[in-house]
């Protein structure tokens, strides 16, 4: 048993489980096949159905929840699962048995918790942008793209938050310079904008 085959399926389950909910099988199997383009949709369902007897996911089809806690999972940039190590996952007890050995600090023993998460909504501040230094033109650059748009400020502020809630992984400021595309303005002046380097 690899790392990478443990590492696989549990930034799967991370990438699916961000909402902290419980999904039905048919939910899984859309994020795996339609939304992340993984696998293909036959695949899907193969998966799902063994991630459920490898002892990854638990609970009713219609409600299955991840049996590893996923708080502090991380994906690099671009990457993606092999299908077979979702196709034929490793049962989660040889995981649990052998967790001082190979797993990494990531995969615990202990079930989710059962109260739900509550989400906050990322914001110009967030973690994720203080090291960016384009993170501190964010105001300014809403404030641009509401005034070119004619949109108001906080129209512009819920349209880059439905993007970031969809891309997962894009920052602020990018969210921002879709909506601006989205508007028809012309990039040039908020790419030069954004050109801190």
């Amino acid at each position: 048993m690899a790392k990478e085959d443990i590492e696989d399926v549990v930034r799967v389950l991370a990438i699916c489980f961000r909402e902290g909910q419980a999904l039905d099988a048919l939910e899984l199997e859309r994020i795996m096949s339609f939304d992340m383009e993984w696998i293909s949709p036959d695949e899907a369902e193969t998966a799902v159905q063994a991630l459920i007897k490898a002892g990854w996911l638990s609970g009713p089809e219609e409600a299955l929840e991840a049996t590893v806690p996923l708080e502090a999972i991380t994906s690099p940039l671009g990457w993606h699962p092999r299908p077979a190590r979702l196709l034929n996952p490793v049962n989660v007890d040889q995981v649990n048995a052998t967790s001082t050995e190979e797993t990494p600090s990531e995969v615990r023993s202990a079930p989710l918790p059962s109260t739900p998460r509550i989400r906050t909504p990322t914001t110009v501040a967030s973690p994720q942008n203080i090291d960016d230094p384009r993170a501190r033109l964010t105001p300014r650059l809403t404030k641009f793209i509401a005034k070119q748009s004619q949109l108001e400020v906080e129209e512009v502020e819920r349209r880059a938050q439905r993007k970031a809630k969809a891309l997962t992984y894009a920052s602020h400021w990018v969210c921002l310079a879709l909506v601006a595309r989205e508007q028809g303005l012309v990039m040039d002046d908020i790419a030069a904008a954004l050109s801190v380097y």
